[in-house]
């Protein structure tokens, strides 16, 4: 194990699962975590994410050996995402109402307007129905997830990851928005159109600068009980 996990860690792990719950993302299931080391990552206190409590602690867990105790086991997903790439450092599992809502015909959001050209051409979907339980389930969600920022795990919600916590709460949120247009789109009778054609431009649309991270993160943990006057929550 590594040294001791900093206050600040602690909190923002905190603050990422009530912004996740803030906007509806969440209700009674889900985690969120941070890297803090290279073999290790701080998740969040093991229960309804809209209820931890200022102060309250996460658990730190190792990415290759079996979980701690007490921790909820689809963290195993965290580890097997953070054990293949590196470039993460931040994961959310998230249970949102639209994304399952696609999920429940077998879909998963396309790139269809600003928000979801982050997940272009569409999310890849894990399509066990089957909660993510055991070590080869949760390899094999990481290897379907691949580079992607994303990934759908059939009817049960979605993952994100990010090289920061900002990211992966606003790429949970975009992904939501994304299952909400795929709905309306399809409802509409206009799935069979296109809008990025190209990667190229889905790639320039899909766009960070802009404080775009920092703008969704601060919209969420508006309130926030542990919000200092800073802009940017730091892990």
């Amino acid at each position: 194990m590594s040294g001791p996990v900093s206050q600040q860690q602690q909190r923002v792990v905190r603050i990422a699962a009530r912004a996740l719950a803030r906007g509806g993302l969440v209700t009674a299931f889900g985690h969120c975590s941070v890297r803090v080391a290279p073999g290790e990552f701080l998740v969040c206190a093991a229960r309804p994410m809209g209820l931890i409590e200022a102060g309250e602690p996460g658990t730190v867990v190792p990415v290759d050996r079996p979980l701690p105790e007490g921790v909820l086991g689809e963290v195993r997903i965290h580890q097997q995402i953070y054990a293949r790439r590196p470039d993460v450092q931040a994961v959310c599992r998230f249970m949102s109402p639209q994304v399952m809502a696609l999920a429940a015909m077998g879909l998963a959001p396309s790139a269809r307007h600003g928000f979801s050209s982050y997940f272009y051409p569409s999310a890849p979907m894990w399509s066990d129905p089957r909660l993510v339980r055991n070590d080869l389930a949760a390899a094999g969600v990481a290897q379907v997830m691949g580079s992607a920022p994303a990934v759908v795990l059939s009817v049960n919600g979605a993952v994100t990851a990010a090289d920061s916590i900002e990211k992966a709460v606003a790429l949970a949120w975009f992904l939501e928005d994304a299952a909400r247009v795929e709905l309306a789109v399809r409802n509409a009778g206009g799935a069979a159109v296109r809008i990025f054609r190209d990667a190229q431009v889905a790639a320039e649309r899909a766009t960070w600068s802009g404080r775009i991270a920092e703008r969704i993160w601060d919209f969420l943990s508006a309130g926030d009980p542990e919000i200092s006057t800073s802009n940017l929550v730091q892990p």
